[in-house]
């Protein structure tokens, strides 16, 4: 497998991720079965957080995200990402910090989907 040409930015945004990444990614460590990687390179973007096998992208926005500009721009990668067959999710900074139980919990049926989907492949 060839490496991306973001595969150093990548690691350089892993050497200073937000605190909030961290607590998040620290979290879904936990989640048995599932394996998540930081600022992972794909299909030319970088991002936060994600499980390849369950195909789930995770953002963790801050303040700037909220911009009109800013916000344009994620849409079109989303969609780009959703395209190419990955899930994602976008959580705020404040939720990662005062209700980490819902954020898993929006996450979690998520992984329990694409676990099902993968199933029903084998059957």
């Amino acid at each position: 497998m060839s490496q991306s040409p973001l595969t150093p930015i990548a690691r350089a945004l892993r050497k200073r991720m937000t605190p909030e990444e961290v607590k998040l990614w620290q979290t879904l460590r936990q989640i048995d079965g599932w394996k998540f990687r930081r600022q992972a390179p794909i299909d030319g973007f970088i991002v936060d957080l994600a499980c390849f096998e369950a195909r789930l992208v995770i953002e963790v926005d801050g303040g700037q995200h909220d911009a009109p500009a800013h916000r344009a721009k994620d849409r079109a990668r989303d969609k780009h990402l959703e395209q190419a067959g990955f899930i994602v999710l976008r959580f705020w900074n404040n939720e990662i910090n005062q209700n980490m139980a819902g954020v898993i919990d929006a996450i979690l049926p998520c992984l329990d989907r694409r676990r099902l989907e993968a199933e029903q492949e084998n059957v």
